[in-house]
């Protein structure tokens, strides 16, 4: 068995996998870490929707490799300061959405309530899952049953539009 390295910023698998270092915040590293979405969903608010579904791919596809990656590096899986996953899913929560101040904290309500809380199929493939795979799976999930409520949310009125 290898010998557990510790986090490396300098790699970028590591810096990615940590959010940007985010993830390394002594306290809810998932909660912060799940900040680091916010520039990726800044960029491209106002965008096509096949750009914004292309980059949740992007990041998602990646994810499995970046997250897997480290937690091999370290020696432990889905270790609390890898949030790649999380940016990954408020990504996924805000595609298409019009992006606000109440979007924005609505959407990442909600992914935090899905992402921590994992209902039915969620914490099944937290569960069952294991590896790179494992460590996104849930999270792609709880970003796409966010963004299923937010869409709703704008569409009922809710939230305007």
């Amino acid at each position: 068995m290898n010998k557990p390295l510790s986090f490396n910023l300098k790699r970028p698998h590591h810096f990615l996998a940590l959010g940007f270092g985010l993830g390394l915040a002594p306290k809810a590293p998932g909660t912060f870490g799940t900040l680091a979405a916010l520039p990726f969903i800044l960029l491209t608010m106002g965008q096509p929707l096949w750009l914004q579904v292309t980059l949740a791919m992007v990041i998602s596809l990646a994810g499995f490799w970046i997250c897997g990656k480290t937690a091999r590096d370290v020696g432990v899986h889905d270790h609390p300061a890898i949030v790649w996953d999380e940016v990954a899913g408020f990504y996924i929560t805000m595609v298409g959405a019009a992006i606000s101040w109440q979007s924005l904290l609505v959407g990442f309500l909600l992914f935090r309530f899905f992402d921590i809380a994992k209902p039915g199929p969620i914490r099944l493939l937290d569960r069952k899952l294991h590896g790179g795979l494992g460590i996104m799976a849930d999270d792609l999930l709880a970003g796409i049953f966010s963004l299923i409520c937010l869409q709703a949310l704008f569409k009922t009125g809710v939230l305007g539009g």
